[in-house]
């Protein structure tokens, strides 16, 4: 039966997304930005250069996120890829690393990000590596207790990193870029209150859209300086990438590959999409774990649906900012802002925390996390800054971070440089629940990491 299925979702995949066939022709391995020669007037203009490589497994292997998840991969749905867009500018680099993975735990984080700097000469800060969090591909791990095909697979991503990023590096041109934000109601907190047959509440994870949350979904354009010929679009937003459940045994990007893969196949030549996930701890899909992707008497699988509406959002904001920009004026009644950034500057730091620790949590992986480090990783390119943070956090809490923010405009993006664990608010506390009790922070450490990426974005603003 399993069989029979996966044939019919390949049917499928290529009437629809036609993804097998997007895999084969347009996610061409390594697409780049053409190379142009710098001259010693240009050191001061803003150049970027990209890169998309594809990391789908050529083997069965074990999927990521679920622990009930005994059995290998069955087949793929979605082809799987990294990501880069890397920006230069007077010698100082942020790099900006898509990687359609659950996340780099088990100490993976620190091992490919010192791979990925020696090869490329970056500097510690200059590099964000991130996961968009799909539960839908390879666990990312060495040892003795990883599946030798896992093992072999980890190994070789490491290498499709270090070429992505070398690659988008080398061969980097004058861009101009552009800030706007659109929303999306494709994620929902998670958190849902429910009561047993005693009358006692506990928190489930399921669906509490009375929760209001942050549904910006955030997007920068970047164009080639001259022609404004698209180049690369980076765009974040917050929610878990889990439509699919742990009766899935395809490969898929989930919510967010899908919405990139939209993305690029939409704007087809040469452009390439990273996504992030945001603060999403608490906020899963809409429509979230699914057994397997629904096809019968037309039925468009949720996990499809949800990306294509989050792709087609971002579309919709690069429209209007190409408007924004032709005539100073939004579209569509959105808000779209214009950043001209040409002469930069890029600035970046990094820092890692000790955060305050909830010390019944022991650090094992029961907890989803490696250590008590935080990693904390902040940039900027003018008036947009990034932040990105090494853990699982809460909504609110890159909510608070953009609100203070002393940039115009600040991404955020999580599952970069570190998989520290999830990290609620200390409101959520009392009530339990998944992301509260196996967090492995105190109540107080939302707070702290909330200053601290407040303290170094000040910094990167007021420093020369």
């Amino acid at each position: 039966m399993r069989d029979v299925n996966v044939n019919k979702l390949r049917e499928w995949s290529a009437a629809i997304i036609a993804a097998t066939a997007f895999a084969a022709g347009l996610l061409l391995s390594g697409t780049a930005v053409s190379a142009e020669a710098v001259s010693a007037g240009q050191a001061d203009v803003l150049r970027a250069g990209t890169a998309r490589k594809d990391i789908t497994p050529k083997m069965p292997v074990m999927l990521a996120g679920y622990a009930s998840r005994k059995e290998l991969s069955q087949g793929v749905h979605d082809p799987l890829s990294v990501r880069v867009v890397a920006f230069e500018q007077n010698g100082k680099r942020l790099v900006l690393v898509s990687t359609d993975i659950v996340g780099f735990y088990g100490g993976t984080a620190a091992s490919m990000r010192k791979a990925i700097l020696a090869a490329c000469g970056l500097q510690p800060s200059e590099l964000f590596l991130a996961a968009i969090h799909t539960h839908s591909a390879p666990i990312v791990a060495l040892g003795e207790k990883v599946h030798p095909n896992n093992a072999e697979y980890t190994k070789w991503l490491e290498s499709q990193l270090v070429a992505a990023v070398r690659e988008a590096l080398a061969q980097t041109v004058p861009v101009q870029i552009a800030v706007g934000s659109g929303s999306s109601p494709v994620g929902v907190n998670r958190r849902e209150f429910v009561k047993n047959a005693a009358g006692k509440t506990s928190v489930q994870l399921g669906r509490n859209p009375a929760v209001l949350t942050d549904r910006e979904v955030q997007v920068l354009r970047v164009s080639r300086a001259g022609s404004g010929d698209l180049a690369a679009v980076v765009f974040a937003y917050a929610t878990h990438s889990t439509a699919m459940g742990p009766h899935n045994f395809l490969v898929s990007g989930d919510v967010h590959g899908l919405a990139a893969q939209f993305l690029e196949k939409y704007f087809e030549g040469r452009v390439v999409a990273p996504a992030f996930a945001g603060a999403s701890g608490d906020i899963d899909p809409w429509v979230r774990i699914l057994p397997t992707f629904r096809t019968e008497k037309g039925w468009v699988p949720e996990a499809v649906l949800m990306g294509t509406m989050l792709g087609e959002e971002v579309a919709s904001v690069l429209e209007d900012l190409k408007k924004a920009g032709r005539s100073g004026e939004a579209g569509r009644g959105r808000e779209a802002v214009v950043a001209h950034t040409l002469s930069g500057p890029i600035k970046t730091a990094f820092k890692t925390l000790t955060l305050p620790l909830e010390h019944r949590v022991k650090f094992d992986a029961s907890t989803g996390a490696e250590s008590p480090e935080f990693n904390l990783t902040v940039g900027c390119i003018g008036g947009v800054a990034v932040v990105g943070l090494g853990g699982e956090v809460f909504n609110d809490i890159g909510k608070a971070i953009k609100a203070a923010s002393p940039f115009p405009h600040t991404l955020i993006i999580t599952h970069c440089n570190g998989a520290a664990g999830y990290l609620p608010t200390k409101e959520a506390c009392p009530d339990g629940g998944y992301g509260v009790d196996n967090s492995p922070f105190a109540p107080d450490a939302a707070a702290e990491l909330v200053q601290a990426s407040l303290r170094l974005l000040r910094e990167l603003q007021d420093s020369k």
